[in-house]
């Protein structure tokens, strides 16, 4: 890199190196000692199995490789409830959920550390020889950069359309502050400010692009630091189960900067000279690096361009589909039985508003200030809702609603066991504070509410 005066210009290559003179190279360089040796096999072991896991979810983007993906999910599908059964005496059944930190996600990444251990031992054992693994330590680098790189495009991605945190809906709007979960909180804040969410969702795909490339790769390394460093303290300090990845994404990038921390030392702490490093090239042959740079600008752009798009079809789908009952809607009157008001000790039936957004899920504020969700399926022809509850899905109700004004509706049926009878009344939801605020130049005083 340029800020460590390492030359811009391309040297001349050696004419005709071959695969024996790598290797003589390698021989020349110094002998690790025992310790460091055992380490880089643990270190690349370990790596080599969580890369590879990494590598099979891009590959499931590209169409005619799926199967693949699924083959080595399978495996594991099969391979970690064993473990958990037999060896730690735990549930661990793989199930999407959206979380990254579920038994089977633990139970996988012990699988992986006993795989790496095992490999450890055996490879020491027959390989004892050998002085050092410089040229193997290089290529080990560069599918670091590669893993590390392609999931901060990724997750920069998605965020810079943005898709991973939406605009809040009515339902979390109207949430009580202080029934809201930590990440709920966080992903309402996200969300709440697209600037924000977009120029950290920048930071990431820099850091990805940076590592691509070999000039840029300590670049990349550090933005990627500072980067995967916030995400990592906000995944543990607002418990989003994605804390087993985003460690290792974190723990992968202090790998890659690590190699150049005598020269940061110097540079950023010591105020010493910061000469350039030592910049061995994997591969000789001017066609072949001006075959992998052209591979690097075609990932770069290739995979940042997909992901951009298929961030905005996401958010696309989610903000622009919305249920023909959209708003927040208050409790004007509520009969139960033909009474008045709920039956004592019938929660659910206490209700104050009800809440209609993105279509399929509607929620219903209770007295309490607590939600009840539900999900819905609307038929505008008979006017009728079939509901089941999001936990219970062998639950089920119906409800007829009418709609005799814009901002009135009526619903009748039965629920909980009850005939129930409400009227309600629409509120207008652009009075949101969180959504109407706006940017200010000029505050006299601080807008802390």
């Amino acid at each position: 890199m340029a800020v460590f005066d390492r030359p811009l210009e391309i040297e001349p290559e050696p004419p005709g190196s071959t695969q024996v003179e790598e290797e003589e190279r390698e021989a020349a360089a110094p002998a690790w000692g025992p310790v460091k040796r055992i380490l880089f096999r643990f270190a690349f072991s370990y790596l080599s199995l969580y890369l590879l896991s990494i590598f099979v979810g891009v590959l499931a983007f590209v169409p005619g490789l799926g199967v693949a993906a699924d083959w080595y999910y399978k495996l594991w599908s099969a391979v970690v409830p064993w473990v958990g059964k037999h060896l730690l005496a735990v549930t661990a059944t793989p199930h999407p959920s959206g979380s990254g930190d579920t038994m089977a996600d633990w139970v996988a990444a012990f699988c992986g550390l006993i795989l790496a251990l095992a490999a450890t031992a055996v490879w020491s054992l027959l390989d004892r020889k050998r002085a050092n693994y410089t040229r193997l330590y290089e290529w080990l680098r560069v599918c670091v950069r590669f893993g590390l790189g392609l999931t901060m495009i990724e997750y920069g991605g998605l965020k810079i359309v943005p898709s991973q945190f939406p605009p809040p809906s009515l339902d979390r709007l109207m949430q009580p502050f202080g029934d809201a979960s930590p990440m709920g909180i966080l992903w309402t804040f996200m969300g709440a400010s697209a600037p924000y969410t977009i120029f950290a969702g920048f930071t990431e795909w820099l850091g990805g692009v940076l590592l691509l490339f070999r000039r840029t790769a300590l670049l990349g390394a550090l933005v990627s630091i500072g980067a995967l460093t916030n995400v990592v303290m906000l995944n543990y300090c607002y418990d989003v189960p994605v804390k087993l990845f985003s460690s290792h994404l974190l723990a992968m990038a202090v790998l890659l900067a690590a190699h150049d921390l005598r020269r940061l030392a110097n540079l950023l702490v010591l105020n010493r000279p910061a000469p350039a490093a030592p910049d061995p090239r994997l591969v000789q042959r001017p066609w072949l690096r001006h075959t992998a740079l052209a591979f690097q600008v075609a990932v770069a752009v290739g995979f940042s361009a997909f992901i951009v798009n298929m961030g905005w079809h996401q958010l696309h789908d989610y903000t622009s589909t919305r249920s023909p009952l959209r708003g927040v809607w208050n409790v004007e009157a509520l009969q139960v039985d033909g009474q008045a008001g709920p039956p004592p000790g019938v929660e659910a039936l206490q209700w104050r508003r009800l809440i209609f957004d993105y279509p399929g899920t509607f929620a219903v504020q209770l007295t309490s200030d607590s939600r009840q969700r539900y999900r819905v399926k609307l038929d505008a022809a008979h006017k009728t809702m079939a509901l089941t509850k999001r936990d219970d899905p062998a639950w089920k109700s119906s409800l007829v609603y009418q709609r005799p004004a814009p901002d009135r509706l009526t619903l009748e049926g039965t629920l909980e066991g009850h005939k129930v009878r409400a009227s309600l009344h629409r509120i207008d939801e652009s009075k949101f504070l969180l959504i109407t605020r706006g940017f200010h130049w000029v505050n006299e005083d601080p807008f802390n509410r």
